[in-house]
Formats: structure tokens, sequence, C-alpha cells
């Protein structure tokens, strides 16, 4: 365990931008002589408010920036950190414990074909990944995003799902759960997207991260396309608090998702599953 896994660094929150009504966007800056925010998308940070207390957030912003970085937050309503966090101003400062966990094996998986399947609240850690990629166009194969949503309103993004749906270098699909008068995009879920993919599975690596109900359905899809669980990996980070396998809330079977994910292939997710289940 290195220092700054235990004991938080602060950083002044430089911009704050309201996705939807329940969440929001907190861009955060390190002082100039701190070692940076050098991370591997996938990965996220403990974000603290003084008197309050701490919980795990993934990071959503280009790794290439080291010292800027970005959290999209949602507010719960009895949320002891949430809460007060959406009440901060520009300004403000907060701790920060990280980055923790490990990774997307993006570099692993450099000429392949990359997948990017999000849901709801599962986009920022994908984001992440989408910048990294573009960062290193050339390295990669085809790229497509898949994102689902609840409602049009529920998107978070929006300015950079529109800006990846006319880019050249990616192909970007969305779809929302209940659709209005004014969306005239994809309306029902992310399953209904993935059916419409021609993919080579002998060179295409799946990341994803979203709700159960999501990734199950998905992951038949695939399977049936002849993806294997290897090539198919989770971001668990919903199931995390304190960041470094001490409180035990998120072990399951032999394995804490803060310390051996939180990203893991599907074959592992599998079998954590067949474990709760079973219990």
């Amino acid at each position: 365990m290195r220092l700054e896994d235990y004991m938080p660094r602060f950083a002044q929150i430089e911009d704050i931008r309201i996705e939807t009504d329940t969440e929001k966007t907190f861009t955060m800056r390190l002082p100039d002589d701190d070692p940076g925010m050098v991370f591997t998308p996938g990965q996220f940070i403990e974000l603290s408010v003084l008197g309050a207390g701490e919980a795990p957030f993934g990071l959503a912003s280009s790794p290439a920036e080291t010292h800027v970085f970005q959290s999209t937050v949602r507010r719960y309503s009895a949320g002891v950190v949430t809460v007060p966090l959406h009440r901060m101003q520009v300004g403000d400062f907060v701790g920060v414990r990280g980055p923790l966990g490990n990774g997307f094996p993006l570099k692993k998986h450099a000429g392949d074909d990359i997948l990017l399947i999000a849901g709801g609240l599962g986009l920022p850690t994908l984001r992440a990944a989408v910048f990294y990629l573009l960062d290193r166009r050339d390295e990669y194969g085809d790229i497509t995003l898949l994102y689902g949503a609840r409602t049009p309103q529920d998107r978070l993004y929006k300015h950079d799902l529109e800006t990846w749906s006319h880019s050249p270098l990616l192909q970007c699909y969305q779809t929302v759960d209940v659709a209005d008068e004014n969306w005239d995009g994809e309306a029902g879920y992310v399953s209904q997207l993935v059916e419409k993919l021609q993919l080579d599975p002998e060179k295409t690596s799946v990341y994803m991260c979203g709700p159960a109900v999501m990734i199950n359905p998905v992951v038949e899809i695939l399977e049936r396309m002849g993806l294997t669980d290897e090539q198919m990996y989770v971001n668990m980070e919903a199931h995390m608090k304190c960041g470094v396998g001490k409180c035990g809330h998120c072990l399951i079977r032999d394995k804490y998702v803060c310390l051996d994910g939180p990203v893991f292939t599907y074959g592992e997710v599998k079998q954590m599953q067949q474990f709760q289940d079973a219990i």
C-alpha cells in the first residue's frame, strides 16, 4: 500500500457541472507540487468532505490530465457524503485518496476492436476509457460505445455524447428506456443495441459498467456472438466503501472488490454471483 492510499490530499473544486437533477460532475485540481493523479481508466478515488465522511467515486476524466481530474456524483436523499458534497461550491476543498484498485487492461488489448457498454451511472469510468483510446487512436481497431439511460434527461455528459455521435473516430449509440416527444434516438434496452452489432469475436474486447439487469442479458448476447467470458470485463465499483480492503463491505467470496478489482473478467464475476446466490 502507498501513502496516498491511506492519507487524503487536498484538492480544490475548480468547476461544477450539473448533469441531471441528481448528478453533478466535479472538476478538482491538485496543488502543483503534488505528484498528480496518475491513473488507469476504471480506477477510483475516495472523496472526503470534512465533518461528513468519505465515499468511493470513479474517475471520469482523461488520464492525460494528471493534476486536474473529474468525478461524477449522484446525490442520494440520505447520502452522508453525497448530500454535503452537492452543497459545495467552486473554490472549496475536498480530501482525495487514490487512485485505488485496478483498471481496464487497455494496454493489453492494443490492436483489438474495443466495445464499451455503459448503463446509467456506469458511464463515468468508461468516459475516461474513451479519452484514453482517442488519445491513442492508431493503436486500436474499431471503437464502439453503447450507452443506455432511463430517460433523455437522465443521460450524463450530453455534450460529449453529441460530439462522439458525430465523430469519425468512434461509433457512439444511445438508447433510453422511456422516450419523450423530443427524443429522436433509440428507445429500449442496451441489449437491443448489442443485437445490431457486427462483431469479430476473434479480435474484440468488451468493457462494461452498469447494473446487473443490463450486464447479464448483454453478456448472453455477446456469448452467442462467440465472445468468451475472458474477453469481457466488468467494473463493479458500486460494491465498495473504504477502498483499501479493511471494512469488509465489498468482500465477495475470496475477493475484495476494492483491492482485487473493481475491474474483473466476466468469468470472475460469474463465480462471485454464484457465491452470492448460494448464501
